[in-house]
């Protein structure tokens, strides 16, 4: 009996949504959208249950495609799947500890990967205390839930970092200051994980007057290969957070590479276009058979001929609809 998939996501025509599901299809797999923001979750004498327009809905495995301004709900969602027994490449704790960046921050650095030095906390009274102890500006001050490359600003001097961060804060967000590795040159490399492999890789270059390297702000991609230690580093940030898809962000610098950020539900469209892979295929490969015994290993290593620079969106809540 083929597998009884289920995708999460709040619209069937979102790019990465759409590859999805065609991939499945591709491979015979029993495959389903739905909006996880109108599942009903219970929990009876009969155990926990997942329903959706007034059915029960029976899934052998999920794909959760949770966006950023849904990730309490659709997190819920996720557990409730899992407390039924359904198999799931990225929990619901992955997803959660993913998204909020003091989190992220604090998993990363405990399973002992090298990050920008990241500051967090205080009061106002503290800002420039804060600001000093990542090295004073140049600083990137983000919110901590910013997706999509909002809510991040590059503050040169330690006064605008200190008004970013106070407008911020009056605001009601809540803000980190970081390290600006200008060694990167505004660019930084996306590592695509799927079931412990590297599968595809790209490099995306920010437009001038950018530091952003963001598709969708306009920056461009293009297929590259990976280190081996970056591809260490990818693969053990994905794995800190039990995540087995999952786009890994890092910055080349000086003195090696640093992950800068983990992606748990990562756009297909940049990375597909940037590498000529077909990551959907090897996503649903992995949910058919819980492997990738039958794809190379090496695959995201060999460097292509140029690839035509693209930009388009590489986050699933930014990215354009598929056409009909």
């Amino acid at each position: 009996m083929n597998k009884r998939v289920v995708i999460l996501s709040r619209n069937p025509a979102l790019h990465s949504t759409a590859r999805l599901e065609q991939a499945a299809r591709e491979r015979d797999l029993v495959v389903r959208v739905i909006d996880y923001t109108r599942c009903v979750l219970t929990v009876s004498e009969l155990g926990p249950m997942v329903y959706y327009q007034g059915e029960p809905v029976r899934a052998d495995v999920i794909i959760p495609r949770i966006g950023a301004s849904h990730t309490v709900n659709g997190t819920a969602v996720v557990r409730h799947f899992e407390l039924c027994g359904v198999d799931n490449p990225n929990p619901a704790a992955g997803i959660t500890a993913s998204r909020d960046k003091i989190t992220a921050m604090q998993t990363l650095i405990g399973a002992g990967l090298p990050v920008p030095r990241t500051a967090a906390g205080g009061t106002p009274r503290e800002n420039g205390a804060l600001i000093a102890s990542v090295g004073g500006a140049p600083v990137v001050v983000k919110l901590i839930e910013g997706t999509h490359g909002a809510g991040v600003v590059l503050a040169e001097s330690d006064a605008s970092a200190d008004a970013v961060v106070s407008a911020m804060r009056a605001a009601g967000g809540q803000v980190l200051v970081q390290q600006f590795v200008r060694d990167a040159d505004g660019s930084d490399i996306r590592a695509f994980i799927v079931g412990g492999r590297v599968v595809g890789a790209m490099k995306r270059q920010a437009p001038p007057g950018e530091f952003r390297a963001n598709l969708h702000l306009g920056g461009t991609a293009r297929r590259i290969r990976l280190s081996d230690t970056e591809r260490d580093l990818a693969l053990r940030a994905a794995a800190a957070f039990g995540l087995n898809i999952a786009g890994v962000d890092l910055l080349r610098t000086a003195n090696g590479p640093v992950v800068l950020e983990i992606n748990n539900s990562p756009g297909l469209e940049g990375i597909e276009e940037a590498t000529g892979i077909n990551i959907a295929d090897r996503i649903m490969e992995f949910i058919q058979f819980g492997t990738l015994d039958r794809y190379s290993a090496s695959h995201d290593d060999s460097e292509s001929a140029p690839e035509p620079a693209i930009g388009s969106a590489d986050e699933d809540g930014a990215e354009r609809v598929a056409a009909p």
